[in-house]
C-alpha cells in the first residue's frame, strides 16, 4: 500500500494548522454576533448603487480607460513577447537562449502591483503607469509561453524551406509562424482576460481606471458609489470573458 499520498495530506494539514497558529488568526470575530452585525451593516451600505447620470458617466469613462489599459498593455506585451521569444526559444543560437530566459523570468517574477508602483514613481499617477506595468509583466509571461511554443513547433516545414534555398527569415515567417500563430493568439487572448481583472486592481496604487475610482469611493466611505463601480467591473470582465472564449473557439476551429 502506498502511504505517500496520506503522508502528503497529513503534512499539508499540519502546515495549515501551524500557519493559523503562527499568524494568530482569530476567527471568532467572523462568527460572533457583533462581528456579523457590523458586516451586515457594511454590506447594506452598498445598496442601492449610485445611479446619478453624472456618476454613471464617470463610471463609463473609467470602464473605457480600464479596457484601454488592458488592451494596449496586452498588445505591447504580445509584440515584445514575440521578439523576446526568438532568442528564448533558441532561434538566435544557444548563447542568446539563457540570458533571454533569465530576463523573461525576471519580468514575470515581479507582480503587476509592484511594477505599477514603480511605474507610478517613474511616469506619474494615471493610466500610462498601469499600461506600462501590465506590458512589462505580461511580456515576461507571453515571452516564456511563446518561446515554449516555438520549441515545440514541428521543424519539418522550416527545414523544407531552408533546404529549398529560403532564408532564415523567410523560413520562419512561412514555416514556423503559421503553425505557432494560433497558439500565440490563444495565449494573448487568455492574458488579456487576466489583464482586465488586474487593470481594475492596479488603480488602487494610482494606475487609473475603475480601480482608482473604487479606491477613492471606499476611502471616502461612499459605498453606494463603490457598488456601481463593482457592477461595472463585473460586467466588463464577463463581456471580455465571453468575447475571448468566442475568439479562441474560432481560432481553434
Amino acid at each position: 500500500m502506498n502511504f505517500m499520498p496520506w503522508l502528503l495530506l497529513a503534512g499539508l494539514c499540519a502546515a495549515a494548522v501551524a500557519s493559523f497558529a503562527y499568524l494568530g488568526l482569530d476567527l471568532s470575530g467572523l462568527t460572533s454576533g457583533e462581528g456579523q452585525r457590523r458586516m451586515l451593516e457594511f454590506v447594506a451600505a452598498f445598496f442601492p448603487p449610485e445611479t446619478s447620470p453624472a456618476f454613471l458617466a464617470r463610471v463609463f469613462k473609467g470602464s473605457l480607460q480600464t479596457l484601454a489599459i488592458s488592451a494596449v498593455g496586452t498588445l505591447l506585451a504580445a509584440v515584445f513577447g514575440v521578439l523576446a521569444a526568438l532568442p528564448a526559444g533558441g532561434r538566435l543560437g544557444r548563447m542568446a537562449r539563457g540570458p533571454a530566459r533569465v530576463g523573461l523570468n525576471l519580468l514575470r517574477s515581479i507582480p503587476e502591483l509592484v511594477w505599477a508602483v514603480l511605474m507610478v514613481l517613474a511616469a506619474g499617477v494615471g493610466p500610462f503607469a498601469g499600461t506600462l506595468a501590465l506590458a512589462v509583466h505580461t511580456t515576461g509571461v507571453l515571452g516564456r509561453l511563446f518561446a515554449e511554443t516555438l520549441e515545440n513547433s514541428p521543424p519539418g516545414p522550416t527545414a523544407a524551406l531552408r533546404d529549398s534555398g529560403g532564408s532564415a527569415v523567410a523560413s520562419f515567417l512561412y514555416g514556423t509562424l503559421p503553425v505557432a500563430l494560433p497558439q500565440f493568439s490563444s495565449y494573448t487572448l487568455y492574458r488579456w482576460e487576466n489583464n482586465i481583472r488586474m487593470a481594475t486592481v492596479l488603480g488602487f496604487v494610482g494606475a487609473g481606471g475603475l480601480g482608482q475610482m473604487l479606491y477613492v469611493s471606499l476611502s471616502l466611505f461612499k459605498q453606494s458609489e463603490a457598488a456601481s463601480v463593482l457592477i461595472a467591473m463585473l460586467v466588463i470582465v464577463a463581456l471580455v470573458d465571453l468575447l475571448s472564449a468566442w475568439l479562441r473557439e474560432r481560432l481553434a476551429g
